[in-house]
């Protein structure tokens, strides 16, 4: 994978974006030398063109700098002659076309500022203006529904389920910023669990998810550092971790790379040039064969941000070249709160952890749960499956007794897994600790076929 020669934490822009003129655009400050007067500094409109020298030469960079960094080619400050006309093609563009148009655009916001947000588009087709435009149409069009429905503002409605079980299966987070003020993401498609998220929530809910994600939280992230660093935090981008320990050839299914390749590909189009960095963690031999799937879908600028790396101690390492310990979870080498901690965030007040477990079964299956002293539990099920079957709960040290006996859980809904939500049935609740609870489940189903149920314990 090709990567920075130079020190990674040392590619920040030190202007303001919204005092900007094209003269921004061409350079980018010595972090050590003074900043620019006050005087100097012209505020740039949210509308019309401003096509002073000043800000035309300030996008370009100064002749003499030197190498390049790989990371800073077309960024403001960077740019050759040949790109800042493309820019100021592009901004006049900009500003003939339609709401829909610049709003794609300014997907995060004015907040992330005219140079920064126009030159992103433009990275992403190589400054060929002609490209890019018709990017960010169809960009427009991918996005014009769920514009209309706000981009889905309400996670757990979208989902059909609470956010925090969806992560359970799912474990996606953002935790802390990398050194250049950027957000931490780490995702951890080795343990996904494809059978457990098709027990909770339709394939369209997930997609809708996924907008949520990036135009309310990710976009809420990146404006909330922009306003607690106004002048040196101009790239809206993020750093993903990708924790792939765990993955095996069954967790590859076809229905986890169509959720991988989907997500990608909306933000490939609609939020271009938003990855700082990308370090894969813990990648197993078999990742080899997925990743030349994953690099199809990506963008081959994308691929040269990414570092693959399988030993801890080596990942380990480059994670703290990149972020600070107190913004690294602690179950990443850091000092921050683990990963565990912070996907419960979301969780309503008092719940203390939870408890999942997937049925596959033909016949019958069951498990233990350990309450704790004071800790209380409701038991939910979800299923797709039309056969059904029979739960029941008891203390599995017969001290106890019986909680529930032969609660039917059967899927009555509609068969789409792209638009019907599963069937959700609560078997238990206010089983009290400590005890130690068992959950059994009887098929009603055909011997010679599996049927899936996520068992979920909430746990407070």
């Amino acid at each position: 994978m090709a990567t920075a020669a130079s020190s990674p934490d040392v590619h920040k822009e030190h202007l303001t974006s919204n005092s900007y003129e094209i003269e921004d655009l061409k350079h980018h400050d010595d972090p050590n030398a003074p900043s620019a007067p006050a005087e100097q500094a012209v505020s740039s409109p949210k509308r019309g063109l401003t096509t002073s020298l000043s800000f035309i030469s300030r996008l370009r960079r100064p002749e003499g700098k030197g190498d390049q960094h790989p990371l800073d080619w077309g960024r403001p400050g960077e740019l050759s002659e040949e790109e800042v006309k493309v820019f100021v093609d592009f901004r006049k563009i900009v500003e003939t076309r339609g709401e829909d148009f610049r709003d794609t655009i300014y997907s995060f916001g004015e907040e992330e500022g005219e140079p920064f947000a126009l030159c992103r588009w433009l990275r992403a087709r190589k400054f060929n203006l002609d490209e890019v435009v018709k990017m960010v149409e169809e960009a427009t069009e991918c996005r014009a529904d769920a514009k209309k429905n706000d981009f889905y503002p309400d996670p757990k409605e979208t989902l059909g389920v609470e956010p925090y079980i969806y992560v359970s299966q799912y474990p996606q987070l953002y935790s802390g910023v990398d050194k250049n003020g950027c957000p931490v993401f780490i995702s951890k498609p080795g343990i996904l669990n494809v059978s457990g998220i098709s027990c909770i929530t339709k394939l369209n809910g997930i997609l809708k998810f996924h907008w949520h994600a990036m135009m309310h939280d990710f976009s809420g992230r990146l404006k909330a550092q922009k306003k607690a660093d106004p002048h040196n935090f101009t790239r809206f981008e993020c750093i993903t971790i990708l924790d792939l320990d765990g993955l095996s050839s069954s967790a590859v299914t076809k229905l986890a790379l169509r959720i991988v390749q989907e997500q990608s590909q909306i933000d490939s189009l609609c939020f271009p040039e938003t990855l700082s960095r990308m370090v894969i963690i813990n990648a197993p031999r078999i990742f080899s064969v997925t990743w030349k799937l994953i690099k199809g879908w990506l963008d081959p600028r994308t691929i040269s941000k990414v570092d693959l790396i399988s030993s801890r101690s080596s990942w380990e390492k480059r994670l703290k070249e990149l972020i600070d310990e107190d913004q690294l979870p602690s179950d990443y080498g850091g000092k921050a709160e683990d990963t565990r901690t912070t996907m419960m965030k979301d969780a309503p007040s008092g719940i203390k952890r939870l408890f999942t477990k997937q049925f596959s079964f033909r016949t019958h299956e069951s498990t233990v749960v350990e309450l704790n002293p004071n800790e209380t539990m409701e038991v939910v099920v979800f299923t797709r499956s039309v056969a059904g079957a029979t739960f029941s709960i008891e203390d599995a040290e017969k001290k106890k007794g019986v909680f529930a006996q032969k609660v039917l859980v059967k899927h009555t809904g509609g068969q789409s897994l792209e638009e019907d939500l599963p069937t959700r049935v609560l078997i238990g609740k206010d089983l009290q600790g400590p005890c130690k609870i068992k959950i059994k489940a009887d098929s009603l189903g055909s011997r010679f076929s599996s049927e899936d149920f996520l068992v979920v314990g909430i746990i407070a």
